[in-house]
Order: structure tokens, then C-alpha cells, then sequence
């Protein structure tokens, strides 16, 4: 049995006359009548009732009917989904980023607009460290990444840099460097920093260390935290002081005062968009071009 046979049936059931659903199915009248007779063969059953003029459902004929035509609706529904699919239309795309990643107004835009134009999309959204989602691209379990530095082994993965975003510092309360008009990194030289932990803050931990380094010292640091959120928690309790991509400082937290960091040396941190080189899904090249457009 083939979806052309139902095809033949649902007609003529629906037109309750051979030659008129012959005609509507664009063939000849005899051929249909014996694909008919090999259905109701193959059913074991008799579809249908002939009459001089015409045919009618038997009580077979009238619950074959209903399966037939689920069924190709099914099939229609099917060839439809895959067409859309294949257009990037319909799909899921996993979303990886690092922690401070979401706070950057680009991440939102980009989901929001992408679903705006493709809503049968559903997004899946995953939080880790950058090794974790490199890991996740290549075992399928992540289509995207965004990520805050470069990859130690590339292989497989094209990582696509967006932008450069400034940095800003965090202090607890009415810190007296807050007073300044103009806040350098090298004035934060005799402070405690509060920085996020390695491996997982990789990116950021060595963007702060080395631009310090560039402006003349060595921070001396007081505390790591597991998830950059943490650091500000702790700035927040007075512990000391971090630096946090500028993003952050629109995440109001009581006792934190942000400023922006102006000067030599410039300290800024990346944010890439990491995929599987050989990505094939229309949904997500169709994601990574329209964040690659947004940057």
C-alpha cells in the first residue's frame, strides 16, 4: 500500500464516482478502478458499494477513510515540517555562554529578533565555562557558544570573534576611588581584587591580569570567586574590589558602585561566537549570521 493509493481512495470516496475522481486525479478511469479493486484485495474488504451511477461507502470503506485521510495529512504535515526545516524555519538551537556573556545586550537582541522572524524555533540555553561548551559543540550536545577568549584546541570549531567590550570596576560602597572624575587601572594598584576563578573565568582572569601587569603592578588578589556574580556579591560585603565587563554594571546589586576605566593601557574582553565548522542545521547558520550582522 502507498500514499498514492490512499490518495486514489479519499477521491473517489469523495466524489462517490470513479470517472469523476479519475478526472479529478488526472488519470484514466480504468487504471483507477483496478488500484481500487487491488486495495480492497490487499484490505481483505470491500470499500465500496457500486451502483449504475455512481459508488458509496461501506462501513469499511467509511473507517478506512478516516485513518486515510489522518494519514496523509500526516504525510503533508511531514513534508511541510521538512521544508521548513530545510529553510531554517523550524528547529532547536542550544545556546551556550559563559557567565557574564548574557548580560551583554547583544545576546538578547539576537534571540529576540531571531524569533521574531522564525517563532517555530525554540532556543535551549546552557550556562558553563568555555571548555564545557567547546565540549558540548563537538559531542552535539551545544550549537552555539558564546564565549569570552580563544580556543587552546580549535580543531573542528570556527570561533567567531563579535566585539571588544570595555571593562569597568566595582567597588563596595562609597569607596573613595569612586570620587575620581577619571579612574585609570593603574589608581587601582594598592586595592584587594576580588577576580573570577580559573579555569572557568580563564578569559577574563587573564584580560585583568595582564593588562595590570601592562600598567605597572601585579594585583594582589584577595579572593576568587567560582561565577563572575559571585565577585560582585563579595565586592558588595566589602571583601574588595573587581573588574567586570562594562555589561554588568547595568545589574543593580545594593553596595556595588560601578565605574568605567579610562586611559592607558585600554583593558577591553572579547566576546566570540564559537560553532561546529561543519554546521550544517539552515536554523542555526541562519542564528550565527544574524549575530554575526547585530555585532
Amino acid at each position: 500500500m502507498e500514499l498514492r493509493h490512499l490518495r486514489y481512495f479519499v477521491a473517489v470516496a469523495h466524489e462517490g464516482h470513479v470517472t469523476r475522481a479519475a478526472e479529478k486525479l488526472h488519470i484514466q478511469q480504468p487504471p483507477l478502478s483496478q488500484q481500487i479493486r487491488a486495495l480492497e484485495r490487499e484490505i481483505e474488504a470491500a470499500l465500496f458499494i457500486r451502483h449504475p451511477r455512481g459508488v458509496s461507502l461501506t462501513d469499511a470503506g467509511r473507517s478506512f477513510l478516516a485513518d486515510a485521510e489522518a494519514i496523509l495529512a500526516q504525510a503533508e504535515h511531514a513534508k511541510i515540517r521538512a521544508r521548513r526545516t530545510a529553510r531554517g524555519e523550524v528547529g532547536r538551537i542550544a545556546v551556550g555562554f559563559t557567565t557574564s556573556a548574557p548580560f551583554h545586550p547583544l545576546v538578547a537582541r539576537a534571540i529576540r529578533e531571531f524569533r521574531t522572524t522564525r517563532p517555530d524555533v525554540s532556543f535551549g540555553l546552557e550556562e558553563s565555562s568555555s571548555g564545557d561548551m567547546v565540549s558540548g559543540l563537538r559531542d552535539g550536545r551545544l550549537d552555539v557558544a558564546f564565549i569570552r577568549s580563544g580556543l587552546v584546541d580549535p580543531q573542528g570549531i570556527t570561533v567567531h570573534p563579535l566585539l571588544q567590550e570595555d571593562m569597568a570596576a566595582a567597588f563596595p560602597g562609597r569607596h573613595r576611588l569612586t570620587r575620581l572624575k577619571q579612574l585609570t587601572l593603574k589608581d587601582l594598584a594598592e586595592e584587594t581584587f576580588i577576580l573570577y576563578r580559573r579555569p572557568d573565568g580563564r578569559g577574563l582572569y587573564d584580560v585583568i591580569v595582564s593588562a595590570c601587569a601592562e600598567a605597572g603592578f601585579s594585583p594582589h588578589v584577595g579572593q576568587e570567586a567560582p561565577r563572575i556574580v559571585s565577585t560582585l556579591n563579595l565586592v558588595a560585603a566589602g571583601l574588595g574590589i573587581t573588574i567586570v565587563p562594562a555589561s554588568l554594571s547595568r545589574l543593580p546589586l545594593e553596595g556595588v558602585t560601578y565605574r568605567p576605566l579610562t586611559g592607558r593601557p585600554a583593558i577591553k574582553v572579547p566576546l566570540n561566537l564559537a560553532c561546529r565548522s561543519d554546521e550544517r542545521s539552515a536554523a542555526t547558520l541562519g542564528f550565527i549570521e544574524l549575530v554575526r550582522r547585530l555585532s
